[in-house]
């Protein structure tokens, strides 16, 4: 099993992994248009983020992405951990581990003071899997907001 970052022609690969990480998420439901012009965002864009794939003779079979952005409380630059997934088969094999610590160590490495993440309130596992690697559960607490309204329907409508 290897590391490294993503390319172009991976996206099919990660767009699987995404579904069955959104699959088992209650904010959000696969649909590959979606997934596949946000990988291309980051990928082409690489100043916002990196993507990481665990691969197995020429197969990914796991992915965490982290996010770039500036905090003001640290006074530099921060990172947002997003969409870690291993393949249900590729699971217990440490590779969940490995990859996120190559996602923390590359995160330093950009000069990043602080990695932030979200996991569903109800997964215990990953709760458990973040915490034993080092994370803290924050008092902060998450709002979202769907901006374009062609999608989310008329302000007055949101939330039903």
């Amino acid at each position: 099993m290897q590391i490294r970052e993503a390319r172009l022609d991976d996206i099919s690969q990660l767009c699987a992994l995404l579904a069955a990480l959104f699959a088992q998420e209650a904010d959000f439901s696969p649909d590959a248009g979606r997934q596949q012009r946000g990988l291309r965002l980051i990928l082409d864009n690489p100043e916002s983020g990196r993507i990481y794939c665990a691969t197995e003779s020429g197969t990914v079979i796991g992915m965490v992405t982290i996010l770039f952005t500036i905090s003001t409380a640290e006074g530099s630059r921060a990172a947002w951990l997003e969409d870690m997934v291993v393949h249900p088969e590729w699971r217990g094999r440490t590779i969940g581990r490995q990859l996120l610590n190559h996602a923390v160590t590359e995160a330093g490495m950009a000069g990043c003071q602080r990695l932030t993440l979200l996991t569903d309130g109800t997964n215990d596992r990953a709760m458990r899997f973040y915490s034993r690697a080092g994370f803290v559960r924050s008092t902060m607490v998450t709002f979202r907001l769907v901006c374009d309204q062609s999608e989310a329907g008329a302000p007055n409508e949101r939330g039903k």
